[in-house]
């Protein structure tokens, strides 16, 4: 009897110490790079902690995700200069289909089409890259649709690659183009004018539910977004939060109409400010970050209409809170605001934009991954493939840092993900499983 009861006792505190759980959208089960996951490792290394290690045919910047027992890796085929999709074993690592999505793999030598995260329901699983290819599997790695947005709604007018993760929710799949009005170095509408728009599509078939014209006032490279639609109900009102061309905005996820938009924070117009965080809330505040070093705003939600420019509830005033490229973090009730360049992670309340704390991230190279917050703490790598850890709460303190690059990695952006108790980190060449 006492045996019996000290068996359930210990699988008890398994249960309670360990909640595992899915990573199916770039920003994690709740659209903001927070998980529940418990037992997570802080301190680990290329050999300690690492249950396997899978080859990636290429680098990309995509985020893997995870759904019970499938790890799903959006890549190029370096060899084949093509475009995979690819599924592995989350238990093994061993790979259990690649697809061939389509062939040519980048316009420029900063980055490349592999830059969207996929994204899945548990049933399905949507790939889509910078060049416009959209491809849905099921599980088995059967194709059920495809289409080329390109080809359906016209080349993106970008001045780099384009690059948004697509979002899913309500058996909607969603993706957003905020581009720029006219065509650039051959992208684009030759004549007249590119629209901006969000794009609801069928999730099961692909087709088009709605499209909505999204306008906005900046200008030239100011109107190019590369943020991802974030799902969110605020006041009981489900919305999608949309940043790009100089402004936030809240849409009805149902039709693409507009509740609510605020702007600018680019007053002037200045031509270059592309945006790359995309919006992140907690339950009562939307935050946005204007680019190039500008402030972050906080914004009420349930707005509707216009606001007018001192329409938000706040803005930092430190230097260091900003951010021009990682997206922000809410996790257990509090923003983590990641400095791309100098570096550093301050936590701040939603409500009253109060710093808590600033503290430097002690990377020797460039960080533009977003953070992931889980099991008490947060996860970033670096450029070079470095992976930083630092603890969630009052106190800034850094835990850990490990070294997960190879000889040549020198531009990473994958996020860490946290899910099913174990850590997946994508560097140029391999995916890592890591777990206690």
């Amino acid at each position: 009897m006492r045996r019996t009861w000290i068996l359930s006792l210990t699988l008890l505190s398994v249960c309670i110490g360990v909640e595992a759980g899915n990573w199916p959208h770039w920003r994690g089960p709740n659209f903001d790079g927070s998980s529940s996951e418990k037992g997570l490792p802080a301190v680990f290394s290329k050999t300690e902690k690492v249950k396997w290690v899978a080859p990636m045919p290429g680098a990309a910047a995509a985020t893997p995700i995870v759904w019970e027992d499938r790890v799903f890796v959006s890549s190029v085929d370096q060899s084949k200069r093509s475009l995979v999709a690819i599924c592995l074993d989350r238990k093994t690592g061993k790979e259990l289909w690649r697809n061939e999505v389509a062939s040519g793999d980048r316009q420029d030598d900063k980055s490349n089409y592999a830059s969207p995260s996929p994204v899945t329901d548990g049933k399905s699983v949507y790939f889509f890259y910078g060049n416009g290819e959209l491809a849905a599997f099921d599980f088995s790695g059967k194709k059920i649709w495809a289409r080329s947005l390109h080809k359906d709604y016209g080349s993106f007018a970008f001045l780099w690659t384009f690059s948004t993760s697509p979002t899913l929710a309500d058996g909607r799949l969603f993706i957003q183009v905020l581009q720029r009005d006219r065509a650039v170095n051959g992208r684009g509408q030759a004549t007249g004018r590119n629209d901006s728009y969000l794009l609801a599509l069928d999730a099961a078939t692909g087709k088009e539910v709605w499209r909505h014209v999204r306008p906005a006032d900046a200008r030239e490279e100011s109107l190019e977004a590369f943020t991802t639609p974030i799902p969110k109900t605020l006041k009981g009102r489900k919305e999608l939060l949309v940043a790009g061309g100089d402004c936030v905005s809240g849409h009805d996820p149902a039709s693409g109409r507009e509740f609510w938009r605020w702007g600018t924070w680019n007053p002037t117009h200045i031509p270059h400010w592309r945006l790359v965080p995309s919006p992140v809330a907690s339950d009562d505040v939307i935050l946005v970050c204007a680019p190039k070093g500008s402030p972050v705003y906080g914004i009420r939600a349930g707005a509707n209409g216009t606001l007018p420019d001192d329409g938000y509830a706040w803005k930092s005033t430190e230097r260091e809170v900003s951010s021009d490229v990682s997206t922000p973090l809410f996790y257990n009730g509090r923003f983590y605001i990641l400095n791309s360049d100098r570096k550093t992670l301050s936590s701040v309340d939603p409500a009253t934009g109060k710093v808590f704390w600033t503290g430097a991230l002690e990377s020797r190279a460039k960080i533009e991954a977003s953070p992931t917050g889980a099991d008490g703490k947060i996860y970033v790598m670096n450029h070079r493939g470095d992976i930083i850890v630092a603890k969630a709460g009052d106190n800034f303190e850094l835990v850990h840092n490990a070294s997960f690059g190879d000889e040549g990695d020198n531009n990473l952006r994958s996020c860490v993900v946290a899910a099913q108790g174990q850590l997946f980190i994508r560097t140029g060449s391999k995916l890592y499983c890591v777990a206690d």
